[in-house]
């Protein structure tokens, strides 16, 4: 005996009667696909079946009781079987060059993110890199920061720390530790300013709990008010 799941795999494209349990249900339609990892079925059971648009019935196998093939699909008498180029809906072709360009695009700009990011460097270290990344060339070496392909920077990424790999090259280390000087001090103000904001909102956190309680009881060790002279 053939299993349910063959028979209804090799009768896509064919009118089906279907009877489902426990509750007894008799649906009739043109088998669309019977899907074997998530064990459902769908049947369109528009009685038009040539138009775009249908009506379609997704049923598990489990609760199908019975099955009847009422006619065969159109394209059946193939040696191959059913053909895609009959489905309803139309199935069109996919261009598979342009989804491998999608895919090996979206794989490059990973990978060239990934590149970016340094293995084991500082918040700071990150920052420097991108910004000179986003006016020259850049690029990692280990912990060393590589600009333009003309000067390292090293860690602590301070000016003094810029060498030219070209030795002689004085316009692209000097260019390099202008920029390096110019984006530090950027770093030394926002952090400047986030410690302020933290130091105020502290302020204004005690201030609050002050102004909830202006007259605080007195403690254990407090003397109460004198009597008499």
């Amino acid at each position: 005996m053939v299993p349910l799941e063959v028979a209804l795999s090799g009768a896509i494209g064919a009118r089906v009667r279907i009877t489902t349990a426990p509750v007894s249900t008799t649906i009739e339609g043109t088998l669309f696909t019977a899907c074997p990892i998530t064990n459902l079925v769908a049947i369109n059971t528009a009685a038009d079946t040539k138009q775009t648009a249908g009506d379609y019935r997704i049923i598990p196998i489990s609760r199908i009781q019975s099955f009847q093939l009422l006619s065969l699909a159109p394209s059946s008498n193939s040696a191959e079987g059913p053909s895609f180029a009959d489905a309803v809906p139309p199935v069109h072709a996919l261009d598979i060059r342009a989804l491998k360009a999608r895919e090996a695009n979206a794989v490059g700009k990973l990978q060239e993110g990934e590149a970016k990011r340094g293995k084991g460097v500082t918040r700071e270290a990150q920052d420097i890199f991108d910004a000179f990344s986003r006016t020259m060339p850049t690029r990692w070496d280990g912990p060393s920061i590589i600009v333009a392909d003309a000067v390292s920077i090293a860690a602590p990424y301070r000016v003094d720390d810029c060498q030219p790999l070209v030795a002689g090259d004085t316009a692209a280390l000097a260019r390099v530790r202008k920029v390096l000087e110019m984006e530090r001090k950027k770093i030394e103000l926002r952090n400047a300013s986030a410690t302020i904001g933290t130091a105020n909102a502290f302020s204004r956190s005690a201030s609050a709990k002050a102004s909830t309680n202006p007259n605080p009881s007195p403690g254990p060790g407090a003397a109460g008010p004198r009597k008499g002279g």
